[in-house]
């Protein structure tokens, strides 16, 4: 199932079951416990970001092949960091450039979000995907002079300003995706292909994710945990290819679809 978060005319937010016609259906009660999609045809005025996540967890360094052009080693546990709520932007809307903290280095990410479903704690890994709501589209973006330079040594700085965690368009339910570790994963720059790899080059596997992160720690409903990018970030090109005014990003997920957002500068 193929499940929304959108606004109506009214300003009014709710969910709705997108169907394979193009129409969607509104959806009752909590997604996270009991829900059901009524019958009720929906009019959606724009579709926003699927969840209002709890948490952001970010895992650095996941695939091999990007660990490989960043030139560092593979890591003996997953590399965790964090985003803050603050982050999040919706499909469509722009991915702002800091001005007043200046960024000359905004970067891309495509990755896989994993949005976990119900309250959980020291998971073992073969459970771990029974804890799984469903999956969407994240584009980890990321103002590199603040993450490596001016960070401090930790990257939440250059991760975690204002629209620097789209996510959309839509939380597909785990059925649809068993294995989540199979997927073709893109970014699309202006119509132009910058990665494009397979989430099953991951370092550590979806529910080798959850396994670690749930360690002696609860994992509450709506955590949104952003599994890492492929190779062919814009840091690692030659010259680096950075995010621009006007510039265009899609990430494109297998069986999920794309997220679309423009770039823009922050305001003033």
């Amino acid at each position: 199932m193929k499940i929304i978060r959108y606004q109506d005319a009214s300003g009014g937010i709710f969910y709705g079951a997108q169907q394979s016609s193009g129409q969607t259906l509104r959806v009752s009660g909590d997604i996270f416990s009991n829900f059901k999609v009524t019958n009720e045809s929906v009019q959606v005025s724009k579709i926003l970001a699927p969840i209002v996540p709890a948490a952001i967890l970010c895992i650095g360094l996941n695939y091999k092949h990007h660990a490989a052009e960043s030139h560092l080693p593979v890591p003996q546990y997953p590399v965790l960091f964090m985003k803050g709520p603050n982050a999040l932007q919706h499909p469509g809307d722009p991915i702002q450039i800091p001005t007043h903290l200046r960024s000359d280095e905004v970067d891309y990410e495509c990755e896989l979000a994993v949005i976990i479903g119900r309250s959980c704690k020291n998971v073992r890994r073969e459970k771990a995907l029974e804890h799984v709501l469903g999956y969407t589209c994240a584009n980890d973006v990321s103002a590199r002079d603040w993450q490596v330079k001016r960070g401090g040594g930790q990257w939440s700085r250059g991760k975690s300003f204002d629209t620097f965690a789209p996510l959309g368009p839509c939380l597909v339910t785990r059925d649809e995706i068993p294995n989540p570790n199979n997927l073709r994963i893109c970014t699309i720059i202006n119509g132009e292909t910058r990665q494009d790899w397979n989430t099953n080059d991951m370092i550590f596997d979806v529910p080798t994710l959850i396994e670690f992160l749930s360690g002696s720690t609860t994992l509450l409903p709506g955590t949104v945990i952003l599994t890492g990018t492929p190779h062919g970030v814009g840091m690692a090109s030659s010259p680096p290819q950075w995010l621009k005014l006007g510039d265009s990003v899609t990430v494109e997920i297998e069986k999920i679809g794309k997220l679309t957002n423009p770039v823009a500068l922050e305001p003033v």
